[in-house]
């Protein structure tokens, strides 16, 4: 079957997308939950039992191996309730109606199906047309690697398939899912290696593969290596989903100057490489495992993601990159009917300028983290600082992965750990500038494992009382330039050149506005390391310099090679790059200033 969208909905926080699939995967638009948060899954499959009449018996933290069977239960629930929303459409003439006309205008089967309909349509006589022809959206899921805890039980340290991110894994797998894990936050080992315990995640004599393995990654090497290491065990990689390392929502994985551009072109160039030489390595390890081998090699997609906003720029994506499909995230967190966000949250995201969107600290991961300024929950972190009691009460501990204070861990957000980090701090007899310095770095962090959950909780009207009512959210940059709320009919429009959401004129070119955001990081950077640096900054700074300075060349020869792309903006772009090269060189003089002011102290 054809897919019917050439675009999906990624992950977006803990809850934004928690119950996605149930608006949209009906009229075939893929999209992720996230399995970071068993108690909110928990909750939200509660509150749909009880609101659709259906069976509930509750999964409590009593029950052995609760957090997998707690994914399970409410991947089965949202996979059940999609089909009967799939089966109702389909008997529809209405709502069959509907689904193709919110195909883009190239879609083969929007195309086959205005012809056999031309002069009439009955339902009924195009039965088994319909049956075999449309498809539901995908129910993916997400699975942050290194958000993998250790449980225990009093002091007892659970075996590792306990952990956070294995139980989560487990779940899914054990799911009536056909679909896929995203697999998120970089390389994680073990986590790999225990998906070798489950047969969904192996393919069959056709290449069919029933739990699919898909990477998130920011580059060609990161992905050929996990690749690689994946196939070694016989575990197919079905897609590489390329993300912008700063022009995206939530987690921010910079990487050291390469941009969106040149890593498309990366990956269009060599997909025939990767392909045949992962696929090698898989067959060797199906075979030495005496698993089935397909009989053809199995298919590959490239999908792109962080930034895109109009339908040019998508359709760019997938004419001149080859890609599979185009992820468009931060838009639809103003798109109710396919996004779970708080009414409160919904009019501060209406209302944000770019002053609003900015890469922060916040993260207890230690990960750059897009935030949006005046969220409900970073309030609730100042009035504690403010009452000199930092931190937060950290009721669920996802990210309790600090081991300086406690073998269990702790939340570098919590109060807990705020508390003994700050008296540390007090004992060290720093400078005051130096003091004030690390006492920021220390009490800045947010509790954002709750805070990216609470938004679903308070739009379902279910009780907040363990999370409390503070709300983090995480647009990218893209928000700035999308100023209403939508219907899905709007966006899917727009994101097909049926109509334009985007009121603002001086919107930047998704590139142009990465390599931007990637200069000014690179300051950011630069301006941390006060009047000097050593040998390693330096080789980090001239490294990521190159590397941008490389990319200003590419898009440069880029936007001169095609002629039938972005002429309105042209103009526009080449303007940009110049001054984008002007304030690279600058950054450049500015690294050899620190340089010599290192030898004079040598």
């Amino acid at each position: 079957m054809t897919k019917a969208h050439s675009f999906h909905i990624p992950v977006m926080g803990i809850g934004y997308t928690i119950d996605t699939p149930y608006k949209v995967a009906h009229l075939g638009i893929d999209s992720v939950i996230s399995l970071v948060d068993d108690i909110l899954l928990e909750k939200l499959r509660k509150m749909y039992s009880e609101k659709l009449e259906i069976p509930y018996t509750a999964i409590t933290d009593k029950i052995n191996d609760f957090r997998a069977k707690r994914v399970t239960s409410y991947l089965n629930m949202m996979n059940n309730l999609v089909d009967k929303k799939f089966e109702e459409l389909k008997n529809s003439a209405a709502d069959v109606k509907e689904y193709f006309n919110r195909l883009p205008d190239s879609s083969s089967i929007k195309k086959e199906f205005k012809k056999i309909t031309a002069h009439h349509f009955n339902l009924e006589d195009i039965r088994t047309w319909i049956d075999t022809t449309i498809t539901k959206g995908s129910i993916d899921v997400n699975i942050m690697t290194k958000v993998d805890k250790d449980n225990y039980i009093g002091d007892e340290k659970l075996p590792i398939e306990f952990n956070d991110a294995h139980a989560a894994l487990r779940g899914f797998a054990e799911s009536d899912l056909n679909a896929s894990v995203i697999l998120s936050a970089g390389m994680n080992p073990r986590l790999y290696a225990y998906l070798e315990n489950f047969d969904a995640f192996y393919p069959n004599e056709k290449g069919e593969v029933d739990k699919k393995i898909v990477l998130k990654v920011s580059d060609y090497r990161s992905a050929l290596i996990q690749g690689k290491f994946l196939a070694k065990k016989g575990i197919w990689v079905s897609e590489y989903r390329v993300e912008s390392g700063l022009n995206c929502g939530g987690h921010a994985f910079a990487t050291d100057g390469n941009l969106l551009g040149p890593i498309l072109a990366e990956f269009r160039d060599h997909k025939q490489e990767i392909t045949q030489t992962v696929h090698e390595l898989l067959i060797k390890a199906l075979a030495d495992k005496n698993k089935t081998i397909p009989k053809e090699p199995l298919a590959l997609k490239i999908t792109a993601q962080g930034g895109v906003g109009t339908s040019e720029e998508h359709d760019f994506l997938l004419d001149h990159y080859k890609v599979d499909s185009v992820g468009w995230g931060t838009p639809f967190l103003l798109v109710p009917e396919a996004t779970t966000v708080d009414v409160d949250t919904l009019e501060k995201l209406e209302d944000a300028k770019e002053k609003d969107l900015y890469l922060s600290n916040i993260s207890p991961l230690g990960v750059p983290f897009n935030n949006l300024r005046g969220n409900t929950k970073d309030e609730q972190k100042f009035k504690n600082i403010a009452k000199n009691r930092p931190g937060s009460a950290c009721p669920k501990k996802y990210v309790a992965l600090n081991y300086e204070f406690d073998k269990k861990g702790l939340c570098t957000a919590s109060r807990q750990y705020q508390h003994l980090k700050l008296n540390s701090l007090a004992e060290q007899n720093l400078s005051e500038i130096e003091h004030e310095k690390e006492y920021t770095k220390i009490i800045e962090k947010s509790c954002v494992c709750v805070g990216l959950g609470t938004s679903s909780l308070l739009s379902h009207g279910v009780e907040t009382k363990k999370e409390g009512t503070g709300v983090s959210i995480c647009p990218g940059p893209n928000l700035a330039y999308f100023s209403d709320k939508m219907s899905l009919k709007n966006i899917t429009d727009h994101i097909y050149g049926r109509a334009n959401m985007i009121s603002r004129s001086d919107r930047p070119n998704m590139f142009i506005k990465e390599l931007n955001i990637y200069i000014e990081y690179l300051k950011n950077k630069l301006e941390e390391t006060a009047t000097s640096m050593d040998a390693k900054q330096e080789k980090y700074f001239k490294k990521f310099s190159n590397n941008l300075n490389e990319g200003i060349t590419y898009y440069h020869n880029l936007f001169n090679s095609v002629t039938a792309n972005f002429r309105d903006a042209k103009v526009s772009i080449f303007n940009e790059l110049e001054t984008s090269k002007r304030n690279l060189k600058q950054i450049v003089t500015d690294i050899e200033l620190k340089k010599e002011s290192m030898l004079e102290k040598a």
